[in-house]
């Protein structure tokens, strides 16, 4: 398959399935990051960029065990449920 095909055709449900399995983690990633850049860049953190930065740790790590956990299950198909960095499962 050359790239000429992929940007045709598109991502294909299973990438999709996937993108949407890892996203939650992704997202978690992202608002870290954010919080990191906060942290570096203020001349003087308040204890609230600090605390920010410490949620966001504890949210990623929280996605990336639901994340493991459903992969290890043999799960492919998450649903979000309304908690940021949360991932259920969907019923079968």
């Amino acid at each position: 398959m050359d790239l000429d095909d992929v940007y045709e055709t598109g991502p294909t449900d299973a990438e999709l399935a996937a993108i949407e399995l890892e996203w939650p983690l992704i997202a978690a990633e992202l608002e870290l990051t954010s919080a990191e850049i906060t942290v570096l860049t203020a001349n003087n953190p308040t204890e609230l960029d600090w605390r920010r930065l410490r949620r966001a740790e504890r949210q990623r790590l929280r996605a990336l065990a639901d994340l493991l956990d459903l992969t290890a299950a043999g799960l492919h198909a998450p649903a979000v449920d309304g908690r940021c960095g949360h991932v259920a499962t969907r019923a079968a």
